[in-house]
């Protein structure tokens, strides 16, 4: 494991293929860690990629420089974290792929800073889907259950004093059964083992729908991304149409935000971890969609 340090963080980052003249950057979402990229990465350094997988804040070994740093997680703070990451790295127009809340990260750099990638791949989620004031249909609210709760003092405790279980139960519930072991699932809770990941967490969630303030050293950055920005970035979206928690409708009519080259491909069978699912399709679309 590899640090940078940034205006706020100590970022800690795997790397891949050190000296490749081409960089990806591969977010993980959550809750999850770099290790979900453990099999999608050393096929995309053989294809020639310089391949660099940080830890999002509040997810060990990644931490905070200072204890008075607000353990802020709104999604225009991980775009923000991210372009930090490209500049203090020195990457010059990286592909990002991200997952999950890496790829409303990897979206947000895009938006903050048009030209800062090369490409752009978001895995599970659609782009767009970050304001409060967005459509949310009955189905899709009931799938996001764990923001409401998150918002409650029963759902603050419960992220706070049993945050491995309340986790597991995503795992357990946003894919098709079967796709991971205990052991697996244990060795990536360790990512979340430390005092920053449930501050962040809730922080997140409850910016997220307007249920708490967000950071004021990033109101520029919230100013920005309080509309939907279009994106000039070749973007491929991949999903899983059996995702449990971000329906395969929230997807649809996402053409209009890109200006550029725009793919969208649904995966049968697949739930919401399409690269630990199945990394080898994962990998096989990357290096076709990033070859052009």
């Amino acid at each position: 494991m590899k640090f940078v340090d940034t205006s706020v963080l100590r970022i800690g980052y795997e790397e891949w293929n050190p000296h490749a003249a081409r960089t990806v950057v591969l977010l993980h979402g959550w809750p999850d860690s770099p290790r979900t990229w453990a099999q999608v990465a050393p096929v995309l350094a053989l294809q020639g990629w310089r391949v660099i997988v940080p830890a999002l804040r509040g997810f060990s070994p990644t931490r905070f420089l200072s204890d008075d740093t607000p353990r802020s997680g709104q999604l225009s703070v991980l775009g923000r974290d991210l372009l930090e990451l490209i500049a203090q790295l020195r990457l010059h127009k990286p592909a990002l792929v991200g997952h999950d809340w890496g790829a409303r990260a990897a979206g947000n750099a895009c938006a903050l800073q048009p030209g800062v990638a090369s490409h752009l791949v978001l895995l599970s989620v659609a782009y767009g889907t970050n304001l409060p004031s967005q459509d949310l249909s009955l189905e899709q609210a009931r799938q996001y259950w764990y923001h409401w709760y998150m918002a409650t003092p029963r759902g603050q405790r419960a992220v706070r004093e049993n945050r491995n279980a309340f986790a597991k139960i995503m795992w357990e519930t946003w894919a098709p059964s079967g796709w991971f072991t205990p052991e697996e699932f244990e060795t990536t809770a360790q990512a979340f083992a430390n005092d920053d990941w449930p501050e962040v967490t809730l922080h997140s969630y409850q910016h997220r729908w307007g249920h708490a303030p967000g950071d004021v050293c990033y109101a520029a950055e919230e100013q920005a991304l309080s509309i939907i920005t279009p994106l000039d970035v070749p973007t491929l979206i991949l999903h899983g149409d059996a995702d449990g928690v971000n329906l395969p409708a929230s997807f649809m009519g996402q053409s209009q935000y890109f200006l550029n080259r725009y793919e969208r491909k649904l995966m049968p069978g697949i739930g919401h971890f399409p690269q630990r699912e199945d990394p080898e399709q994962v990998a096989s679309e990357l290096i076709k969609f990033l070859a052009v």
